[in-house]
């Protein structure tokens, strides 16, 4: 078994690395050329790095050389413009698919990392399942979407899709806003402060994955990926309040005061050329009722469920944070 790793320098790319080389699996790692390796230096010395880009199918071919198994990290969450989306989780995923084509007779598996925003908002009393019709609201979402209709549609060997939700954990960049605002005695509060979410800790998330890779009844299947507590975030920032033993102050940002940060922060992404979370297409997520999903599928037919509580996940993320001194 030899693994191909995309997006192994990110976020959820590096926590996969992670858990592949705890099982001493045999992993190459593919990277544009300039790739900030930070993450992976402990693994190095073990990792085999092939170079190239999923926007280029003829080093994604010659990447997949003695492969068997590829996990699809790679994707673009933010992005100055809306066509990125498309050409990073929808067309880089197609030149994915056709690359694991090629190698007949020596692929076995895909694991494709998605995205519950492919499936589209859902709340607690009805929570997206597998089988709902997907109706993402964003063009991230669509992206994504159009992603897995490229593995589901096109890939000959046995693939895997999963789904998390948003995904928190050491080296998240993402959630490290709030963390702050709680230190500066701040707990946000946008719109009606009742946003519904589903989450999943990296390390689980990494499991799930690593898992997902030889299980025999995953092939062919999508799975959602989270944890079975619902929370929103002014919960989480109270949690978070609790573990740094912080006071705060409510700060409530009105529906109408959130579609003007998230103009402003796109207008001033655009001046400076640096892509960001906040945007007309981020807000289109955070109007809606909730983004919440089932994970029971992933339990009843892997017997598969993410080992951290919320409180758990927090407090190791609090943890790394503070010994990055990023907080």
């Amino acid at each position: 078994m030899k693994v191909l790793l995309t997006g192994a320098n990110g976020f959820v790319g590096s926590h996969v690395l992670d858990s592949l080389r705890a099982r001493d699996i045999t992993t190459a790692v593919f990277l544009r050329p300039a790739a900030n390796k930070r993450f992976l230096q402990a693994h190095l010395p073990q990792l085999e790095v092939r170079t190239g880009s999923i926007a280029d199918p003829q080093s994604l071919g010659a990447a997949m050389r003695d492969i068997t198994h590829v996990v699809h990290c790679a994707g673009c969450t933010k992005a100055l413009r809306l066509s990125e989306f498309h050409q990073v989780n929808h067309i880089g995923t197609r030149h994915v698919v056709e690359a694991v084509n090629q190698q007949k007779g020596r692929m076995q598996r895909l694991v494709h990392i998605s995205s519950l925003a492919a499936g589209g908002p859902a709340t607690p009393d009805r929570p997206a399942r597998e089988d709902d019709p997907p109706h993402p609201v964003s063009e991230y979402g669509k992206s994504k979407l159009a992603g897995e209709q490229e593995v589901r549609g096109a890939c000959q060997p046995e693939y895997v899709i999963l789904r998390p939700p948003a995904v928190y954990g050491p080296r998240d960049m993402e959630f490290l806003p709030l963390f702050k605002a709680v230190k500066a005695h701040i707990l946000p509060r946008f719109g009606n402060g009742r946003l519904a979410l589903s989450l999943v800790f990296v390390k689980d998330l990494a499991e799930a994955v690593v898992t997902c890779l030889t299980h025999p009844a995953a092939a062919g299947k999508t799975f959602y990926v989270a944890s079975p507590e619902v929370t929103n975030a002014p919960a989480m920032a109270g949690d978070i309040a609790v573990q740094m033993k912080a006071w705060t102050l409510p700060l409530r940002l009105p529906l109408a005061g959130l579609w003007l940060l998230c103009c402003l922060q796109e207008a001033l992404s655009r001046l400076t050329r640096k892509p960001a979370m906040l945007s007309r297409q981020k807000f289109a997520e955070l109007r809606a009722q909730g983004w919440v999903c089932d994970p029971a599928r992933l339990r009843q037919e892997l017997g598969f469920v993410c080992a951290n509580t919320l409180q758990s996940g927090i407090a190791t993320t609090l943890a790394w944070y503070r010994q990055q001194e990023w907080l």
